[in-house]
């Protein structure tokens, strides 16, 4: 069976905090609504493809399509989107991010795991706002690799483990910095590790759609993650997550192979994705990753 965007429990939670007049539920709303266009759309198109895939057709490949096509138009809408949750947050009274959607936004889906969903801009200095958070531009793995590597190698030796670990999670969240989460009026949330709010959260956050596993099975729901001034913040509020919480004692200390790493944050339950650990291993392995050290370690 499909899963839906929102459960029963869910819906009726964002009707309570409709009627609290809570502006955030508007946006939730209109990108759900964007979402479920943008699926369908997907379906359409590949309804009217004219020759069988290349792996055959099965009950299963249906559903690891729908799956993943769910997940594409999620993260899509919370990216940018076509921008029709932005019409419709305006035409009920709103106010519309100025944010416009990217080619990749179409393109590259991210990590399916029980925080986060993310996205890029391309070929854009980085920048500080006076008063408001610091923004990063990814234009490519290599950039987003050397950018980051710093603040990886400063927490893997605080916390004992592989940076290269770090650097993989990181990319395995946002899809090499391509699908950062975004506040609602756009700029970057730098949250790069898909942290949620909890309630003993006190900083800002913000509401995004994201896939959670419940008995192996994939489910859309809506969860509150936390934002950050600048990726340093973040690194340092991750290295705080996996110190201080007893959960991951076993990821402390979990030495210099990144896969010893991935294995670790799954067996604690960092994420429900059944497929975290190999995620982890499978990008730290990568060509990609491969290519961007190489030019680290070329420097």
């Amino acid at each position: 069976m499909t899963p839906t965007a929102l459960d029963n429990t869910q819906i009726s939670s964002m009707r309570l905090r409709a009627d609290q007049n809570d502006p955030s539920v508007l946006r939730e709303v209109a990108g759900q609504f964007e979402a479920l266009f943008i699926q369908s759309l997907l379906k359409n198109m590949r309804a009217g493809e004219l020759s069988e895939p290349l792996l055959g057709e099965s009950d299963q490949h249906k559903m690891y399509q729908e799956m993943m096509d769910q997940q594409l138009a999620l993260n899509m809408s919370s990216s940018g989107g076509i921008g029709l949750a932005d019409m419709l947050v305006q035409q009920l009274g709103g106010e519309a991010r100025s944010v416009q959607p990217t080619r990749e936004s179409f393109l590259m889906p991210v990590a399916s795991t029980d925080r986060l969903t993310a996205r890029r801009d391309l070929s854009v200095p980085e920048s500080r706002d006076s008063v408001g958070p610091q923004i990063r531009n990814w234009s490519s793995p290599e950039r987003f690799v050397q950018d980051l590597w710093p603040h990886a190698q400063r927490v893997a030796k605080r916390l004992n483990v592989a940076p290269e670990g770090i650097m993989a999670q990181a990319a395995l969240e946002t899809g090499w910095g391509a699908h950062v989460i975004q506040r609602n009026d756009g700029v970057s949330s730098n949250n790069l590790f898909g942290i949620k709010a909890g309630s003993g959260w006190s900083g800002d956050s913000v509401s995004r759609s994201t896939v959670e596993y419940v008995d192996g099975v994939a489910e859309h729901k809506v969860e509150r993650f936390r934002t950050y001034p600048d990726v340093a913040t973040t690194f340092d509020d991750y290295a705080r997550l996996i110190e201080e919480n007893p959960r991951y004692e076993t990821v402390r200390g979990s030495g210099k192979d990144p896969e010893n790493f991935g294995n670790a944050l799954q067996d604690s339950g960092y994420a429900t994705d059944p497929l975290y650990a190999e995620k982890i291993a499978r990008v730290s392995r990568s060509e990609t990753m491969q290519a961007a050290m190489s030019g680290l370690r070329s420097q």
